[in-house]
């Protein structure tokens, strides 16, 4: 059945019916910003950020929503999540709490402050649901406009399915790609540039996106003449409007607070945008935030006079209420009456989520408290942790925080008695018990996961052929197209030239333009892309050109991909690939090996270094065995070098989080990963001449690093250290150095102090020498290695200077 079927007009009763449930919903969801404005004044709440104002668009908005659509917003949408039926007022006020149980707080188990919403896209195991017989929401994140480049990968999933419909066979993430991807945003955050370049790919791709912007005239304090040109998005972007002769947007504009009208507006996009994949823009003017921007401060402090009263005026659920009147749908009286029954309801549904989020906490004071006063009457310091006791069992409503800080503190003053085992086990205990609230689903713990990839070797032909290693890395790509029908590849140059290196070569032409795509000069929306399309059950690969240039897509990754689980309490994923390339070219731009900030900015994702193009391929057919996201960095000076072409292309698998010893030794234990394994080979060569006998390790991954401490094993054999690293000082070098050292207790072997061997401090300069001069040469790793051993046994190795 067509989904934008016209539905049968209704009678003026059921008209009736369906206009006072809107209100309703409104008035509640008004009701709950009134209070949770509240809630954080008097210190329950930690902050509080409502959609007062927005009411009735977003009523409009949910009228028009889909099964299977996918909402991606930011933190003004309450009303639209409430009337959606995936937010009810308990639930927004446990999150408003921070309640750390997803069954009380499912938009993210108190992980984000009140405000950001999602639906759950993954069951108790951690497989997909269902997403086209729900409402969908992906999970929202803070940062102004982070939301877009997302929104526009959920958007294009719609595109895909409704080109290749055998990707989704079961119907589990779209019908006939007749889903919609509805964004919402608020008019000041449309300055940010990830706006616009989602605005402006949409626009290229022509995707099934309704972007709502809603206009309140300020950003926080701001006004819009400081915001926008014109002071108005939608009037900036009418280059924008399809016309005859030109793909573009259909650009619609409507008044915040006129019901009927917005209805009208939100259904015209639904069936324009899902019908004809056609991107809209609603641009909703003429909206108040009636209790300012948020719990931070008062809007009264930069708003006019004049502006105030208009916005008491215009209120969208004032003018809603005297439409309502005004059209006989109700009375004054009635509403009145209505109005006073929701405020009640909102506040006995606070109070119960409060009880909720407290009550188990008060349990485990008590456990606590009971406890002390047993450890006291067998203590020295009776007095002293009765008091403590006494104090705990004082606050009217404890936090869990003072629990654990009280037991830890009664724990130094029992240290040589009796009773240290007893509160050391409830500490331990409860350590166990609640971090997990706090700390769990940063990675997949479904069957999915990577802790259940077996590796598979890569095997060979007795006279298998030796290739350029980009084409080991083509026939790879050509199996996994082959072997996964959802899986697609997109990024500069990918498609028509088969990537700057030629590692999709032909593969646009085999499988099409759709699956091997080129992408603009767009890296945010490029993982974008990626991000929405992985959680709508693709296995989509973003391709980055150049490692230098992920920054552009960092904070993307950082904010919504890494988090994505862990922000979800484990309800949504997006298994993305992301594939670069760098290290060692020659100059600034190109040859940067920023691993020390990627790796610490996107916890929550894999990082993988393979030091050649046969590894790399093993790790794009293990990622896609799994259902976490993951980057790939490729070394970018070794496609043109020789590799042996494999048999079991698309099957062979590298271990991830597995190091490998690629040359044994008994003298030094020398770690790194990438291109430079080829730089310290070289001086291994020579240090033999001179008797020096170098383990050489392969990283192979750094998030996750060396699982089976592998490396510990060598220190004890060595008792040796170095880490060659093309990072600057400090960098991932510092971070393999804790691994190691910490994690892996790598010191007790250590019989010389382990050392670093980095990049300079600056980018690397231009040019062969440029690069000589800037990070580590075969004679930088040879002299370091050869001062150690000098340390060692200066007889037998005498100083070099």
């Amino acid at each position: 059945m067509n989904q934008t079927a016209i539905k049968e007009p209704l009678s003026f009763e059921d008209f009736k019916k369906e206009v006072l449930q809107d209100y309703k919903i409104a008035r509640t969801s008004r009701e709950c910003s009134l209070l949770g404005r509240r809630e954080v004044l008097t210190g329950k709440a930690k902050f509080g950020i409502f959609g007062d104002g927005k009411e009735v668009p977003q009523l409009a908005l949910a009228k028009a929503f889909r099964d299977g659509d996918f909402r991606s917003g930011y933190y003004r949408d309450q009303t639209f999540m409430m009337a959606i039926g995936a937010l009810n007022v308990q639930q927004f006020f446990a999150g408003l709490f921070g309640h750390s149980d997803i069954e009380h707080d499912p938009m993210s188990a108190g992980r984000q402050m009140g405000g950001h919403f999602a639906t759950h896209s993954l069951d108790e195991n951690g497989d997909w649901k269902k997403l086209t017989a729900q409402k969908n929401s992906s999970a929202d994140i803070s940062p102004t406009a982070g939301q877009m480049p997302r929104l526009l990968g959920l958007a294009q999933a719609s595109k895909v399915y409704r080109e290749f419909a055998n990707m989704d066979t079961a119907n589990n993430f779209s019908v006939a790609g007749n889903e919609v991807a509805w964004g919402t945003i608020g008019n000041a955050s449309t300055s940010e540039g990830l706006f616009f370049e989602t605005i402006n790919a949409a626009g290229v791709l022509q995707v099934p996106m309704v972007m709502s912007v809603w206009d309140d005239e300020y950003g926080i304090s701001v006004h819009a003449k400081y915001q926008t040109t014109k002071e108005n998005i939608s009037e900036i972007l009418k280059g924008f409007q399809r016309d005859e002769d030109h793909k573009g947007y259909e650009i619609i504009r409507v008044a915040g607070w006129d019901y009927v009208a917005l209805i009208e507006a939100y259904n015209k996009a639904s069936q324009i945008a899902r019908e004809q994949h056609v991107p809209v823009l609603i641009h909703v003017q003429q909206l108040t935030q009636p209790q300012g921007h948020s719990t931070s401060g008062s809007h009264e402090r930069y708003k006019s006079k004049e502006r105030l009263e208009w916005e008491a005026e215009f209120d969208c659920l004032s003018k809603m209420r005297n439409w309502i009147i005004e059209n006989g749908i109700s009375t004054e009286e009635s509403l009145d009456e209505l109005d006073q029954i929701l405020k009640k309801e909102v506040l006995e549904a606070k109070k119960a989520a409060w009880s909720a989020y407290i009550d188990p906490i008060k349990n485990e004071r008590t456990e606590l408290v009971n406890l002390l006063r047993s450890i006291a009457a067998q203590s020295v310091n009776r007095d002293s942790i009765e008091k403590s006791a006494n104090e705990l069992e004082s606050i009217k409503e404890p936090i869990r925080k003072e629990i654990l800080s009280t037991a830890r503190k009664i724990l130094r003053l029992v240290i040589n008695e009796a009773p240290q085992a007893t509160i050391a086990e409830f500490i331990q205990q409860y350590f166990e018990k609640i971090q997990p609230k706090f700390s769990s689903n940063l990675y997949s713990n479904s069957k999915d996961s990577l802790a259940h990839i077996v590796e598979v070797p890569a095997t060979y032909d007795d006279q298998a052929e030796e290739v350029d290693a980009r084409v080991v890395l083509r026939d790879n790509f050509d199996a996994i197209f082959t072997k996964h029908e959802n899986a697609l590849i997109f990024g500069e140059d990918s498609g028509n030239i088969g990537d700057v290196n030629q590692g999709l070569e032909g593969l646009q032409e085999k499988f099409g333009e759709t699956r091997i795509s080129d992408a603009g000069i767009r890296e945010a929306t490029i993982l974008g892309q990626g991000i929405g399309m992985a959680m709508r059950g693709l296995r989509p690969i973003a391709e980055i050109q150049y490692l230098d240039y992920l920054l552009y897509a960092i904070q993307i990754m950082s904010d919504d991909l890494a988090t994505l689980q862990y922000r979800t309490s484990g309800k949504q994923k997006a298994p993305l690939i992301v594939r670069t390339r760098g290290h060692r070219l020659e100059g600034i731009w190109h040859s940067g090996s920023p691993m020390g900030m990627i790796i610490n900015a996107i916890r929550g994702m894999h990082v993988l270094v393979p030091r050649n193009m046969t590894k790399a391929a093993g790790f794009y057919n293990a990622l896609l065995e799994t259902d976490e996201p993951a980057l790939v960095i490729e070394c970018l000076n070794g496609y043109r070098l020789k590799e042996t072409m494999p048999n079991n292309l698309g099957e062979f698998k590298t271990p991830i989080g597995v190091v490998e010893t690629i040359k044994e030794g008994k003298d030094i234990t020398v770690v790194s990963y990438g291109s430079t394994l080829r730089v310290i080979e070289q001086a291994a060569a020579e240090l033999l001449e001179l008797g020096i006998e170098v383990e050489l390790i392969d990283c192979q991954s750094l998030l996750p690093f060396d699982i089976k401490h592998d490396i510990a094993v060598s220190l004890k054999k060595t008792n040796r250290l170095l880490v060659v690293d093309e990072d600057v000082p400090g960098g991932a070098s510092a971070y393999l150095l804790q691994e190691i050292l910490e994690t892996q207790a790598g010191y007790r072997y250590l019989d010389s102090a382990p050392q670093t061997l980095t990049a300079k401090a600056h980018r690397p300069s231009y040019g062969t020498d440029g690069d000589y001069f800037s990070k580590p040469s075969s004679e930088d790793v040879f002299e370091a290695i050869y001062a150690i051993m000098n340390e060692a046994n200066p007889t037998k190795y005498p100083s070099l200077y």
